[in-house]
């Protein structure tokens, strides 16, 4: 392969990266546009930030569908775990009315 070929074909790759970023950030906005609205559900029926049993089932199915991908499960649980504590900091604000 030429330099300018690998160069073609490292713009292409690039290129693909930043249409999955992209994507990547909009499904987020949209996930924590929907737990937005459970944070308002739970605080309207003082249910608690927080469903470690569910937060528990969520990083058991999403570790099986990582490996299945062939992607990292800890890599995976590490990314879930960080998403859910920005969701229960949503919540506890929602709660306190702010």
């Amino acid at each position: 392969m030429s330099d300018s070929d690998a160069t073609a074909e490292l713009n292409r790759l690039r290129k693909s990266i930043d249409n999955i970023d992209a994507a990547l950030v909009h499904l987020l906005a949209e996930r924590f546009k929907c737990t937005q609205e459970v944070g308002s559900l739970k605080a309207t029926h003082g249910l608690p930030p927080s469903d470690p049993s569910r937060e528990a089932r969520q990083i058991a199915r999403l570790r099986e569908l990582a490996a299945e991908s062939e992607l990292d499960p800890e890599f995976a649980e590490k990314w879930f775990t960080f998403v859910v504590s920005e969701v229960i900091h949503h919540h506890e604000r929602i709660a306190r009315g702010e």
